[in-house]
């Protein structure tokens, strides 16, 4: 598996971070992107256009859903802040959204930004358990208008019971939104079982798919009440109408688009997507789970993870205690790519990664037990 990834010279364990590129996609995005643009008879729009499709098409059957319900998005945080001003129970006034603490903080800025003035945002403190539904249910009422939720969390290591949060907020007439960043590539979700209202995420971690390809997607029930601020041709019913008197809405999630479109991030993650459509998410997880027990089986006193493997993330938290500082550097010196935040080192187990990577992180590791 390790010969169809690029990779650096030492164990590389920063798929949460930035997941390795595939070895055929330069070729690929060569074909779709420059070959259009440098050797085709017309302009190269057709073909892009059908390249971008592909993209939402992927996600499709990532998630078990309808491509027409995805719109291709810069980044998340864009993609949250045109959410919250296109429907109309998150542009109102008073708003009231339940988050954690533990979020990612750019969702965070673009909810206090994007959201009316006097809305409120109710956080679940840092040092509870988001791993936990009753945690959740504890802090979901009915006077609340969303529940924002991560399906991993970065720092801690930590997945939320999604479905069992999404089952609540439906029970108290709550909107629920899903930030699949940190999962989407490890974690499988389908959006048939689950049924949010509304999910984001991006291409740049375990999908591989590099930075720029982020996606926007909307519920068949919530998408005819959402009429975007940030509109351009591409959000027209006719981008080809060219009337500037009259504004129509796509009628798929493509009114959430904007002018004129970037192409090259769709082309590569695309590729990177249909990848793993074809491998199996199931699969990359079970290879991640099988890895972090290697590693547990032999440093399970430096992990501040979650010991259960339906709370674990595809992340492994590392704490070397006094030692911390000595084993991150240690790690560097050995050319272990991993990272570290206030919790702990942060390791994660790609399709690319294998039992004698992990036997070179533990043999580093024993020495700080």
């Amino acid at each position: 598996m390790k010969t169809q990834f690029h990779l650096p010279a030492g164990p590389y364990f920063l798929s949460h971070s930035v997941g390795r590129p595939l070895r055929s996609t330069q070729q690929h995005f060569n074909e779709h992107f420059f070959a259009p643009w440098q050797q085709g008879q017309s302009e190269p729009w057709p073909q892009w256009l059908g390249a971008v499709q592909d993209f939402t098409t992927a996600l499709a059957r990532l998630f078990n859903s309808e491509a027409r319900l995805f719109c291709p998005q810069v980044n998340l945080s864009s993609a949250l802040s045109k959410l919250v001003m296109a429907h109309p129970g998150l542009s109102k006034a008073k708003c009231k959204v339940l988050m954690s603490e533990q979020d990612f903080p750019s969702m965070g800025f673009a909810l206090q930004k994007s959201l009316s003035p006097d809305s409120e945002i109710v956080f679940i403190p840092a040092g509870e358990d988001v791993s936990d539904i009753q945690v959740w249910q504890s802090h979901m009422q009915a006077d609340m208008d969303m529940v924002f939720i991560s399906q991993v969390y970065s720092n801690s290591g930590r997945q939320a019971p999604v479905t069992d949060i999404v089952a609540t907020a439906k029970e108290l007439s709550m909107l629920s939104l899903v930030d699949v960043a940190q999962g989407a590539g490890v974690i499988p979700l389908d959006l048939a079982l689950v049924q949010p209202d509304f999910l984001i995420g991006s291409s740049v971690k375990w999908l591989c798919g590099g930075p720029g390809a982020a996606y926007l997607w909307l519920s068949n029930e919530q998408l005819p009440s959402c009429e975007p601020k940030d509109v351009g041709w591409f959000s027209h019913a006719n981008p080809f109408e060219f009337d500037i008197h009259h504004f129509a809405y796509h009628d798929s999630a493509l009114r959430f688009w904007g002018g004129t479109p970037s192409v090259a991030p769709y082309v590569l993650a695309a590729h990177s997507i249909n990848w793993f459509n074809d491998f199996g998410v199931d699969k990359v997880r079970a290879h991640n789970l099988k890895l972090q027990r290697q590693l547990l089986d032999e440093c399970e006193s430096l992990a501040v993870s979650p010991m259960s493997e339906q709370h674990r993330s595809g992340t492994l938290i590392l704490h070397g205690g006094a030692k911390q500082e000595q084993m991150m550097r240690e790690l560097g010196q050995h050319n272990i790519s991993v990272d570290a935040r206030h919790l702990g080192a942060r390791v994660s187990f790609h399709i690319y990664n294998d039992e004698q990577d992990v036997a070179q992180l533990i043999s580093i590791l024993k020495r700080f037990i």
